[in-house]
């Protein structure tokens, strides 16, 4: 088992979930746990400027050059916290060396990670394969990252004679819930560029995402005995229901791939009396975004001239933006990220937009420019999470060619 399989191990047993409705950042204090962790292990390579936001959970850390050339300064950055879709506690890893090819049995959960599911896992045949008993999410998104990183620090520790400029190293809290980089201090951080290291199947350099905005619909109703209800109820369920029509059908989730957009109903309560309604609205063309959130609002402005002024109520807010416009200005990290991947014999997969979006897309529009690495990962945010722990240790060699190529850049 590698150094970085072991630090991978340790993490993903440390209960990090963040947890959506929360106005302060940390969004659970548990993530400190990891933090804390974290901040002794760089010490303990020798790490220089480690500091812990006591307040907000932020953990930075330098590694000084050890060459003269003017090269930028590189950071590394991966989150802390696990997705709050599925339980993060008590994380039991099933490994499974040299994988055969045949399903895998999940521990006491009964369930089966099987190839006719799942045939990607056929991509790792005779590796280690590292998923779960089926009881919780991996969190290899994105402890995977942060075992990247860190084992990135320890080899550098070790090995003076790889010559790289200025390395800065970040961890963040509640990514998952898209608070993870609102207090992260850019100019402690002190990085010309960044790389966030939380994508999935090795061979990727993400540098487009979606735009995004969330939307709270509350609808207003008015609750009469059904008896006498005739020209006086309104069924703010119904009304809700009317509402969420009016949105295209076919652009849901569900139905849409690549570069389609969607509106996307993820949660729904209430009674006669009053119904709320969560949305998240995504599109890559900032264009097309715009549209969407026009089209949403002129639907509560119709079942407000329907129903009457104040039936419904939206709080549309956007979340983040397509870092593509950032990047591409600055391509030059696409660019030596995939040259690092054919150095090291390794194919790059197709170009393909993220569908969902990243810290490195809010640090993008906030001045530092970060395109997303791979970490290995796969189904995340799920029992069916599952990793091969050769892909991490694939991945700290492509940092470490990146630094290489920086350095004689």
């Amino acid at each position: 088992m590698t150094e970085t399989t072991e630090r991978f191990l340790r993490y993903v047993k440390i209960d990090t979930q963040s947890e959506d409705g929360h106005e302060t950042t940390p969004s659970t204090q548990k993530q400190f746990d990891l933090a804390r962790l974290l901040v002794s292990e760089l010490t303990a390579l020798g790490a220089e400027d480690v500091f812990l936001d006591e307040a907000l959970c932020y953990v930075y850390a330098k590694i000084p050059a050890n060459i003269e050339t003017d090269c930028p300064k590189l950071g590394f950055i991966a989150h802390m916290d696990t997705s709050p879709a599925v339980s993060d506690e008590n994380v039991t890893p099933v490994i499974t060396e040299n994988y055969d090819g045949s399903p895998i049995a999940m521990g006491s959960s009964g369930l089966v990670l099987s190839p006719e599911d799942y045939p990607s896992l056929l991509d790792y045949v005779g590796q280690t394969i590292i998923c779960t008993d089926g009881n919780t999410l991996l969190g290899g998104d994105d402890k995977a990252g942060i075992a990247i990183i860190m084992s990135l620090v320890k080899y550098l520790r070790e090995h003076p004679e790889f010559r790289h400029g200025e390395i800065r190293v970040g961890f963040t809290p509640d990514e998952e819930v898209g608070m993870g980089v609102s207090g992260f201090d850019i100019g402690r951080f002190d990085a010309d560029y960044a790389y966030t290291v939380d994508g999935g199947p090795v061979g990727s350099c993400d540098f487009e995402c979606f735009n995004a905005a969330n939307a709270e619909v509350t609808v207003n109703g008015r609750s009469i005995h059904p008896g006498s209800a005739k020209g006086l109820m309104k069924n703010a369920l119904n009304i809700a229901a009317e509402f969420h029509a009016m949105l295209p059908a076919a652009e849901r989730p569900e139905y849409t791939e690549g570069y389609e957009g969607f509106f996307h109903l993820d949660s729904m309560s209430g009674d006669v009396d009053s119904a709320r309604m969560s949305y998240i609205i995504r599109d890559h063309d900032r264009k097309m975004f715009e549209s969407r959130k026009k089209l949403f609002l002129n639907a509560a402005e119709y079942i407000n001239s329907r129903y009457g002024s104040g039936t419904v109520n939206v709080d549309l807010r956007d979340s983040y933006y397509n870092m593509r416009e950032i990047i591409l200005e600055n391509f030059h990290l696409v660019e030596n990220a995939r040259q690092a991947y054919r150095n090291l014999g390794i194919d790059l997969l197709p170009p393909d937009p993220v569908r969902g979006g990243t810290d490195g897309a809010t640090l993008s529009f906030r001045g530092l420019p970060c395109p997303n690495l791979s970490t290995g990962g796969h189904n995340m945010h799920g029992r069916y999470e599952f990793i091969a722990a050769e892909s991490m240790d694939t991945m700290v060699e492509v940092c470490r060619e990146i630094l290489r190529i920086y350095s004689e850049r």
